[in-house]
């Protein structure tokens, strides 16, 4: 195989023929070519696309690069959700243990920070002692034994795509469909489900900035499913402001419980109710999709669903005990309203990378984050604000990277004279 034959024909906008795509991406993944070698492929793919065919075969050779786990023997829906990502994304965290205490079986390899999003590994990590690197074995018997398991994409599953994962996040190559579809449905075909819902995040916080791009992705994504077998359903929501009150560390494991304990706000839970209800019907829990928002909600308010996120915590050996007292940060600062109005915009993007200076992700591979960083939304889109209130609370233990951050902060948000609603679903 010459590589670089191959990219010079994918640069060429070509299409690469299945054997010799399967044998690029298996030399990568067997340290054969390095990361310099690799990154003009990702960038002629993220330039010039890849067929149907070809996205199939990327699927398929990540997929057929590690492990696929097999649940023999469980009775339950198996099943799982992913989003494309976004800032204060925290759904995953709330809507697994609501799901497995409706009966579902939720295995859920979840991923670290990508870009100026968040990761919902990393979020996980902050609470004391949980274990998120487990073997095959404890993920399927957690699984098995408590109805849902999240843990880090593991060296057995996917090996192909955890390498590239982690070059495109240094290569400028995030936000291509090709490679965006062949990393989610082979990690999501490897856990053995079912089902699948997705959530195609839209917006100028999002990869994908237009409607159409995100009906491109998700439909190419539907189809990845039905090609393996896995029932895919799709959302588009916005991420034309961030998600919830929180983005960060710590503090979004903190919202999340506030969430499972029945006081989450409005946009997060309308998000977990979309997306629950498309797994409970297709679960045959229910046929309606309202039916499924009061199941959830009763879920939530009969304790079952905090109870669930307890027992799944205890089972990765998480300690939730003295909450209030770890991972709080040392410095803080106010960002005020320059004027008085009506918020008009959030730019969720600058909003973001804020977080990621401040230590809630990464921009080279080995960075440390911060558990103890985030940002509070003190003022989203449609509410009324005098100059000088607060806009936001931003935190972490590490003053320079405070400071730095307030350089993407502090114009991210328009105030005017217009009170504007917020558009939380988009049909495509």
């Amino acid at each position: 195989m010459n590589h670089q034959k191959l990219i010079q024909i994918k640069t060429n906008g070509e299409s690469i023929p299945k054997a010799d795509l399967e044998a690029l991406i298996s030399a990568y993944t067997n340290n054969e070519i390095n990361d310099r070698e690799m990154t003009p492929f990702l960038k002629a793919v993220y330039k010039q696309g890849m067929t149907d065919e070809e996205i199939f075969t990327l699927t398929e050779v990540m997929l057929n690069s590690g492990e696929r786990i097999q649940f023999s023997g469980l009775d339950s829906y198996i099943a799982d959700k992913h989003s494309t990502g976004g800032v204060g994304d925290k759904i995953s965290i709330i809507l697994a243990p609501i799901l497995a205490a409706a009966g579902l079986a939720i295995p859920m390899l979840s991923g670290r920070s990508l870009g100026h999003t968040g990761g919902t590994v990393d979020k996980l990590e902050t609470i004391p002692g949980l274990e998120t690197n487990l073997s095959i074995q404890q993920f399927k018997d957690n699984v098995k034994n408590h109805g849902l398991c999240m843990m880090s994409q593991t060296e057995n599953i996917c090996p192909a795509d955890r390498k590239i994962y982690a070059l495109r996040d240094v290569t400028g190559t995030i936000d291509s469909i090709p490679l965006i579809c062949g990393s989610i449905m082979s990690k999501k075909i490897a856990e053995g489900i079912q089902g699948l819902v997705l959530d195609i995040k839209t917006g100028n916080g999002a990869f994908m900035k237009t409607l159409e791009d995100a009906a491109l992705l998700g439909k190419m994504l539907q189809k990845v499913g039905e090609a393996f077998g896995v029932k895919t359903d799709v959302i588009y929501s916005s991420m034309n402001q961030p998600l919830g009150s929180t983005a960060g560390m710590w503090c979004e494991i903190q919202e999340s419980i506030d969430a499972l304990k029945g006081h989450g706000r409005k946009d997060v839970m309308g998000v977990v109710y979309e997306l629950g209800g498309k797994l409970l019907v297709q679960a045959g829990i229910t046929r309606s999709e309202s039916a499924a928002v009061s199941i959830q909600e009763n879920l939530i308010n009969s304790g079952k669903a905090y109870a669930k996120f307890e027992e799944m915590i205890t089972a990765q050996n998480g300690d939730l005990s003295n909450l209030n007292k770890v991972n709080q940060p040392l410095f803080e600062i106010i960002v005020p309203a320059k004027t008085s109005g009506y918020v008009e915009s959030m730019d969720t993007l600058n909003i973001g990378w804020a977080g990621v200076e401040l230590g809630c992700g990464r921009r080279q591979k080995n960075d440390i984050l911060d558990p103890t960083a985030g940002i509070e939304f003190l003022a989203k889109i449609g509410d009324e604000v005098t100059a000088g209130d607060p806009l936001f609370r931003c935190f972490n233990s590490d003053k320079n990277k405070l400071n730095s951050a307030l350089n993407y902060i502090k114009n991210s948000v328009i105030i005017g004279p217009e009170k504007l609603s917020h558009t939380l679903f988009f049909n495509a």
